[in-house]
């Protein structure tokens, strides 16, 4: 496993740092327009509009996989790639992954981030924010000699001790000239087993944390997956970088990160 996972070079990292830091500013350009009664194709054709013609990249995900749009937009059952469409209306108390990823200059940058739309009911913030929990808890295990397990197993126990559960059929993954590649990273597992990080190395953590069990379902249309009971999901993602004496987020937030702990 170790020889299919790749090095980053600097000049590399550099050419990732900078589509993670595109990623990121499209996911704070668009907050503000997460509200009660928009669209989900709306907000999908604000950042279609953003990345080509303010940040003069392009959209990764459209035409990926026949993909057709620009964003995934995952409203709150859906648990990851759900398709916007014009007739899917944000309303009050509603909780939204939005997930992005662009290409600039070969490299992709892929983030999420969830929103509030409105004032969500407790549960549904808490879900949220132990989600956040999670994928920090994860992120803070990464540092050269560390292992894939080491990061799935703090995500785990987060969840598990919250009462929530972890989906296991989808993961984080490799990234830079290719949008995903090694290694697949579980957010489940047993500390010291699986790959041994080093520095160089560039993938994805994005838990997905169910407030029900964890079983999923995929939808007729082949690409929005749901928990199979209804119960609410929460996701972040974040691109992370292993340095020689930890980690560096790829995607930090531009604006810092509010109200969330920080993760460094």
């Amino acid at each position: 496993m170790n020889g299919r996972v790749k090095i980053r070079t600097a000049e590399e990292i550099a050419k990732a740092r900078e589509s993670g830091r595109l990623a990121a500013q499209v996911l704070q350009m668009i907050t503000p327009h997460v509200q009660p009664g928009v669209s989900t194709d709306e907000l999908d054709r604000i950042c279609r509009e953003y990345i080509v013609d303010e940040l003069g990249v392009t959209p990764a995900n459209i035409g990926y996989h026949g993909y057709p749009k620009t964003l995934c937009s995952s409203v709150n059952e859906v648990v990851c790639h759900g398709i916007p469409s014009p007739t899917k209306i944000l309303k009050e108390g509603d909780i939204v992954n939005l997930d992005v990823a662009l290409i600039k200059d070969g490299w992709f940058g892929d983030t999420s981030r969830m929103y509030f739309v409105g004032h969500p009911k407790p549960a549904a913030r808490r879900l949220v924010q132990v989600t956040y929990e999670a994928l920090r808890a994860g992120i803070r295990k990464v540092r050269p000699g560390a292992t894939l397990g080491d990061i799935g197993h703090a995500i785990q126990s987060v969840a598990h001790q919250a009462g929530y559960s972890v989906v296991r059929e989808y993961g984080g993954h490799g990234i830079g000239d290719i949008y995903h590649d090694q290694p697949h990273v579980n957010h489940f597992g047993k500390p010291g087993e699986g790959l041994k990080l080093q520095a160089g190395m560039i993938f994805t953590i994005e838990p997905m944390i169910n407030a029900g069990k964890r079983g999923v379902k995929e939808l007729s249309d082949g690409w929005t997956v749901v928990t199979q009971d209804r119960s609410l999901s929460a996701q972040w993602e974040h691109m992370v970088l292993v340095t020689d004496s930890g980690f560096d987020l790829l995607t930090a937030w531009p604006e810092g990160t509010g109200d969330y702990p920080a993760i460094a």
